[in-house]
Parts: structure tokens; C-alpha cells; sequence
């Protein structure tokens, strides 16, 4: 199982764009503070707009924000958007049909994997990630003191 930079970037511009409170944030912002290409963060940004997470905001002020609450999207969603199936392997798919099911030691493994793996994304929302990274820049400031 590999998570590709695309959903691990996309979580994080989700945290930099969640973490301004509902005012909009600048592409180029977000792909400073998180060290992202700027053309890569724009597909991914794309595709993350079209699933309804983040809207645009038009004008000088402009940029991205949240379309629902940082609390209302857990980070299986984000993460299924933009890798598509996160199953460690094709059998443990749920509409798979297996030709070794009946002699296979390992497909009972897989799926546990798959669903650990459901159940942690799935019960860890945009807020709490949120606050993680928020922990994380006070623990930086206090070392730096």
C-alpha cells in the first residue's frame, strides 16, 4: 500500500486552506508554506473543487477556502478523491471476484488491512488534523525559544 504525493499534498493543502478560518487563501500561499509545486497543487486543488471540499473566491482578496466545515470531512473522503481505491490489493476490492479465494491464505489479511486502514481515515476528520499541525507550530515556537 503507497499513498502517492498527490493525496498526501492534497491533505495538506486541505489543513493550510482549513486553518485560515473561512478567509480565502492564495494557491501560491499555500504552496509556499507547504513546500508544493505550484502547478501540481493547482491539478490537485482542481479536482478537490470539483468534489465540492474547497470553493473560489473571485476578486483582490480572493483565493480558496472550505465549502463545509473543517469537522464534516474526514480525510478518507479527501484521500479517495484524488487515489481512487486505497485497497492494499485487488482482492480485497468489494466487488472483486477472486479465482483463489477458496486456497488463498492471505485474502482474510488484506481485507483486515483495507479496513484498518478505512477505519482509521475514516474516523480522522480536516479539525482534527487542523489542530494537529496547529500543536505542532506551537511545539516549533516553544523550541525555538
Amino acid at each position: 500500500m503507497w499513498v502517492s504525493t498527490r493525496a498526501q499534498y492534497g491533505l495538506r493543502a486541505m489543513i493550510e486552506i482549513g486553518r485560515q478560518d473561512g478567509q480565502p487563501v492564495t494557491l501560491k500561499s499555500v504552496s509556499q508554506r507547504q513546500n508544493i509545486s505550484l502547478h501540481y497543487l493547482e491539478q490537485i486543488v482542481a479536482t478537490l473543487r470539483r468534489a465540492g471540499y474547497i470553493q473560489s473566491v473571485r476578486g483582490a482578496k480572493g483565493g480558496y477556502r472550505l465549502s463545509r466545515s473543517a469537522g464534516s470531512i474526514h480525510a478518507y473522503e479527501v484521500v479517495t478523491t484524488l487515489e481512487g481505491s486505497l485497497a492494499p490489493v485487488a482482492c480485497a476490492e468489494k466487488d472483486h471476484v477472486c479465482d483463489h479465494d477458496t486456497v488463498c491464505g492471505t485474502q482474510d489479511l488484506w481485507k483486515r488491512v483495507d479496513q484498518a486502514l478505512r477505519d482509521v481515515l475514516g474516523s480522522t476528520t480536516l479539525e482534527q488534523l487542523i489542530l494537529e499541525a496547529e500543536q505542532l507550530d506551537h511545539q516549533q515556537l516553544l523550541q525555538l525559544r
